[in-house]
């Protein structure tokens, strides 16, 4: 399985801004130091905004902060919000696979799917940026 850009983008946002203090970021800082398109970061930020994770503030001495629900977030919950509720394989879409009404792999994607998703649902963001991650995340966009 392979995560949406965005999805990438959230996680790697959100471990970033659990690690930085009190430090507020602008977007455009953040789209800089993890060399992504603004417009990009820009969507990923007003989707963690609109869940809770990300505190926005705009202006003069504003910037990104994690909120504390971001800080307690299950990873799990946070890619299901950003991959969506789609099965691994689209069965059903503009072609219908004709192997559909009898096929047991359809079945076994979705279990591994869950599998995955089960795997990742008791991880916080707090806990992916426990040593050794959380040195590493600072170090994102400076100058060696």
């Amino acid at each position: 399985m392979r995560l949406l850009r965005s999805t990438d983008l959230a996680l790697r946002l959100l471990m970033r801004l659990a690690v930085l203090g009190d430090a507020t970021p602008t977007t455009r800082q953040v789209a800089a130091d993890m060399e992504v398109p603004y417009t990009h970061a820009a969507k990923v930020v007003a989707e963690l905004q609109y869940m809770g994770l990300v505190d926005a503030r705009r202006g003069r001495g504003g910037g990104l902060s994690l909120s504390d629900r971001g800080r307690t977030a299950s990873v799990g919950a946070i890619v299901r919000a950003f991959e969506g509720d789609g099965d691994v394989v689209d069965c059903e879409g503009d072609h219908p696979c004709p192997l559909n009404s009898g096929c047991r792999l359809r079945g076994a994607l979705r279990r591994a799917q869950e599998a995955f998703y089960a795997s990742l649902d008791p991880l916080t963001v707090a806990d992916v940026t426990a040593d050794p991650t959380g040195p590493l995340l600072l170090r994102i966009g400076r100058a060696p």
